[in-house]
């Protein structure tokens, strides 16, 4: 990087204890508005940042990159997953991306059990009936929901969160750990594996078939695109449950909907949608699922967290040093 002052664009608004940093450090111009960028936007940023802070928000599309004029040299996203981000076109643009793994880890982990119980135990459906005036009082069938306790979990990709979820599971519900992946996990500090009892499987048909609840944590990809659809999802139990913290994309929606509807599965627990954040409004309708707005890492510590692990890369990138997290 030259010896003027490096432009910084960070896209949405941050915790204010890392825009404070991002402001003493660099030339920084922060989206007050908090409103996501639109592609012409985008655009425009390309051309006026030396760096780039994103979010899952951006959607940094092919044509993007083909701007005139591109300053930008870094796209630092905040966050593990860097599906909105056209990957080839960077690299193909000369731009480097980075992303924030770890730190995500435990609060994903912890929303992805919340949805486990709020969906099993129906308490979102619990907390409407009360604030609707409608409960007349502790009655012994009513609402009866499900334990997590002694049942199968099957975990759908075996990363750092997959694994995390697996553990709390097994530790604190002694729930038995089914999980499927395509390739090994990567783990480079023991403490981070899975339970010992935890079985692999072969095929995610076994899994789905074995599973009392399915929990979501592939990336996504092109492979993943749709992973639950009508045909997966019917491999499920009527008593099953499938939570998604993943990516929206990795459950067709419109599937998911329908099956919830007929009660083919007994219900869902989502933070990640298709179409974010567009959720389909039949699915709205429905009691049998619990719909959260994306809150997977939504802590003031691992926002914080996440803020500074891309200041990070940030940091690297200006002193001509390796990306702590390069993507590409």
């Amino acid at each position: 990087m030259s010896t003027t002052p490096v432009r910084v664009v960070v896209t949405r608004k941050m915790p204010a204890a890392v825009e404070a940093v991002i402001a003493e450090k660099y030339d920084a111009l922060f989206n007050r508005t908090d409103v996501a960028l639109s592609p012409d936007q985008l655009v425009q940023v390309l051309q006026q940042a030396d760096i780039v802070i994103t979010t899952v928000t951006d959607k940094w599309a092919p044509g993007i990159f083909d701007t005139p004029g591109i300053r930008t040299k870094l796209l630092a996203n905040v966050g593990v997953g860097v599906n909105h981000i056209a990957l080839d076109a960077a690299r193909r643009a000369g731009i480097a991306v980075s992303n924030t793994p770890d730190v995500v880890t435990d609060d994903t982990a912890d929303v992805a059990i919340a949805l486990m119980l709020m969906s099993m135990r129906r308490l979102g459906e619990g907390e409407r009936h009360l604030r609707s005036g409608a409960w007349g009082g502790l009655r012994p069938t009513f609402m009866l929901g499900r334990t997590l306790r002694g049942k199968t979990l099957g975990v759908v990709g075996y990363g750092r969160i997959g694994r995390a979820v697996a553990r709390i599971a097994h530790d604190a519900f002694g729930m038995k750990i089914l999980w499927q992946a395509p390739r090994d996990p990567k783990i480079d500090d023991p403490a981070t594996a899975g339970p010992a009892g935890a079985e692999r499987v072969g095929t995610l048909e076994e899994l789905l078939r074995r599973s009392d609840v399915v929990s979501l944590h592939c990336p996504a990809t092109p492979e993943t695109r749709h992973l639950m659809n009508a045909e997966t999802l019917a491999y499920m139990p009527e008593h099953a449950y499938l939570i998604n913290t993943a990516r929206g994309d990795v459950v067709h929606e419109a599937a998911l909907t329908e099956v919830l509807k007929a009660r083919q599965i007994a219900g869902a627990g989502l933070d990640v949608y298709e179409f974010e954040p567009s959720v389909n409004a039949e699915l709205k309708d429905l009691e049998n699922v619990v719909l959260l707005p994306h809150l997977g890492s939504a802590t003031i510590e691992t926002r914080t967290n996440m803020g500074m692990r891309a200041l990070a890369n940030v940091d690297a990138f200006v002193a001509g040093t390796p990306l702590i997290d390069r993507c590409v």
